[in-house]
């Protein structure tokens, strides 16, 4: 039973990502095209941080890694939900909330104190992530 789940659930993901491809992959190639303009492909590849084959086999439409499909993105500095489909992460304020059963578990400064914190510690992986 769960096997024939697999499958068809395998069937219908490949149908997805077939009809997502033809669109985002598109928009991708022809980002790179636009950011690389004037540029050779080895010089652009080197950029990157890919070879030059990987860069031009993504500028001709073929689905990239996902290492690869990072690099590239960071390089376009473009959100990678942008390609996928997805809703771009707001560039808004981000607020965090902190929850707990009993109004008096916790006194309200020290409530924001911690939400501050979380923050803090989420922008420093974030700096983190970006520099690996």
């Amino acid at each position: 039973m769960t096997s024939v789940v697999l499958r068809v659930n395998h069937r219908v993901l490949r149908e997805r990502q077939g009809r997502m491809e033809s669109i985002r992959i598109h928009q991708l190639a022809r980002r790179i095209q636009e950011r690389r303009a004037g540029k050779g492909v080895r010089e652009a590849a080197k950029e990157v941080g890919i070879s030059p084959a990987t860069l031009s086999r993504v500028e001709n439409e073929h689905v990239p890694d996902l290492e690869t499909y990072r690099k590239i993105c960071l390089w376009l500095e473009e959100d990678p939900a942008v390609y996928l489909g997805l809703k771009p992460e707001s560039t808004g304020t981000t607020t965090a909330r902190v929850h707990f059963k009993k109004g008096a578990a916790i006194k309200a400064d020290s409530a924001k104190a911690l939400s501050e914190m979380i923050l803090l510690a989420q922008q420093a992986f974030l700096e983190e992530e970006l520099e690996s």
